[in-house]
């Protein structure tokens, strides 16, 4: 696995993964809904530039989903990647049930966009899941 830093905050990490040609965020903390479009669009810049197909979300940290974060990725960031070739997501869900409150609606919205979502609790499973797409 060769990873490859797109960006680096006390927020996230953004990541693309060379071999199997994915992008790979991880959330570090809760962050307010600006952070998120940071994350969000460093990396579909990246799935553009590398004619990437795959998404792994390690979304455990992230805490408080708020309705901003939900309508940008839904209304603008979320089309937008789905146009530009995006096939594939592995998302970790949040550790919380508040963190988790969100993601149903997120998962069938994509769905309808096109990309196959699948919901892992374990990092590796899911990175795994991803890879043999």
């Amino acid at each position: 696995m060769v990873l490859q830093m797109l960006l680096k905050t006390e927020w996230a990490t953004v990541q693309y993964e060379t071999e199997a040609r994915y992008i790979y965020h991880t959330i570090l903390q809760d962050l307010p809904p600006a952070e998120l479009r940071t994350i969000l669009e460093t990396g579909l810049e990246s799935l553009q530039a590398n004619g990437a197909h795959k998404w792994l979300s390690d979304d455990r940290k992230y805490v408080n989903v708020t309705p901003e974060a939900v309508e940008f990725t839904l209304t603008s960031w979320g089309p937008r990647a789905a146009a530009a070739g995006w096939q594939y997501w592995a998302m970790v869900v949040p550790e919380s049930e508040i963190g988790r409150a969100g993601m149903q609606e997120i998962v069938e919205i994509f769905y309808n966009l096109g990309v196959r979502v699948a919901i892992f609790s374990d990092l590796e499973e899911a990175r795994a899941w991803l890879v043999k797409q």
